[in-house]
């Protein structure tokens, strides 16, 4: 099985880079499956149903998130009415949508899971402890499993990587949008990436106006954000998974810059 996972895609550059780039991956992998970090997709951030769709449109199967997907009331309400949508599992009980989900169209072979780190971040339930209680209730016949590690701190992520070597098939970095372009197999067959990157401008910072976020480090206050739009570029995992132990066989970060966008 062939998986092919998107970094985070920043607003409307982002999908539209999206857009023109899949048929790329398409030809060039043949991926079962697409995979997209959506939780920047509205705007700058958060997600929403007109941006679902519209990715959807472009070929992505399965959504992960992170901390700003509660950023948009309309995307809230995606999480519960959506069954290709996760957000992070630690998030309190209670909280709207699932953080681990069955693929649609994959006969139940392909779990998906999102947990969200700690360290410079909101003081969620323990990540780890949270993928053990979800990888314990997958039903055995459940070979492929998808980490997306949504995190601030490279020693978390890496950590989570080798806290699952053998137990997931895929454990993927994403939240700081800079490809750390790490990717490897472990040694128990757990492909690993500290993070996968963005999609969108990279004449940005993050996917957004540098001269706002400088603005903010400079001035310590808040500050209107808009989404940049330049120097479009898309970044992805694409990893080779045997179906029958789960275990990935070759794992590379792959890189698109995207021209001609309208």
């Amino acid at each position: 099985m062939i998986i092919a996972f998107i970094g985070d895609v920043v607003g409307k550059p982002g999908r539209q880079a999206l857009a023109k780039a899949i048929p790329q991956i398409r030809r060039a992998h043949t991926p079962d499956l697409l995979i997209a970090n959506a939780e920047n997709s509205a705007g700058s951030a958060g997600i929403d149903a007109s941006g679902l769709a519209e990715m959807e449109q472009s070929g992505i199967q399965f959504f992960t998130t992170g901390n700003h997907v509660w950023d948009k009331a309309d995307g809230i309400g995606q999480l519960d009415d959506k069954n290709n949508i996760v957000r992070p599992a630690n998030y309190p009980q209670g909280a709207p949508g699932v953080g681990s989900a069955l693929v649609p169209g994959t006969d139940g072979r392909v779990a998906v899971i999102n947990v969200q780190g700690r360290a410079f971040l909101p003081a969620l339930d323990c990540p780890f402890r949270t993928v053990d209680r979800l990888l314990d209730s997958l039903p055995a016949s459940v070979k492929v499993v998808v980490l997306d590690m949504h995190a601030e701190a490279t020693s978390e992520k890496q950590a989570m990587g080798w806290f699952l070597d053998g137990r997931a098939s895929l454990v993927l970095g994403t939240h700081t949008h800079v490809p750390t372009r790490d990717a490897r197999v472990l040694p128990e067959g757990t492909g690993y990436v500290t993070d996968v990157g963005m999609t969108g401008a990279y004449d940005s910072i993050c996917g957004v106006d540098k001269t706002a976020i400088i603005e903010r480090f400079l001035y310590m206050r808040p500050v209107h954000i808009d989404v940049a739009q330049e120097d479009l570029r898309v970044d992805y995992i694409v990893a080779d998974i045997d179906e029958n132990s789960g275990t990935t066989r070759a794992i590379r970060h792959e890189q698109i810059e995207v021209k001609d966008v309208e």
